[in-house]
């Protein structure tokens, strides 16, 4: 994977998969994968909550493109290594930072359970 092309997003066009459109693939180590990048989502990196989310509750019914997706995972991580948010209050009477959550109904393809999302800004 070192050499692959780096991506800018951590989620490409394969964010929208389903348990039940794919085949059983061969043997990939998609669990301890999954098991590695959640890991670092809980450790360091929020950004990746929501693909994280995505690719473990399709963990049922694999296919080839499931790993592909994950493969886009690793591929944005390699080229996001260095870079990191660092939020400075620049006046103690202000709020540093401004945060939004919203739901979705519809990009859970299988159940149409809602997907909360969010985001924040440094003011």
């Amino acid at each position: 994977m070192l050499n692959s092309k780096i991506v800018s997003t951590p989620s490409g066009y394969h964010t929208k998969l389903s348990i039940k459109k794919y085949p059983q693939s061969e043997s990939t180590p998609y669990y301890s994968v999954v098991g590695s990048i959640m890991y670092g989502m809980v450790c360091s990196r929020p950004n990746l909550a929501y693909v994280v989310s995505i690719v473990s509750r399709i963990m049922v019914n694999l296919g080839i493109v499931h790993w592909q997706t994950l493969k886009w995972i690793l591929r944005y991580l390699i080229g996001s290594l260095k870079g990191g948010l660092k939020y400075i209050r620049t006046t103690q009477d202000e709020d540093a930072l401004e945060g939004y959550v919203d739901a979705d109904y519809v990009s859970n393809v299988d159940r149409r359970k809602s997907l909360p999302g969010f985001t924040f800004y440094s003011l």
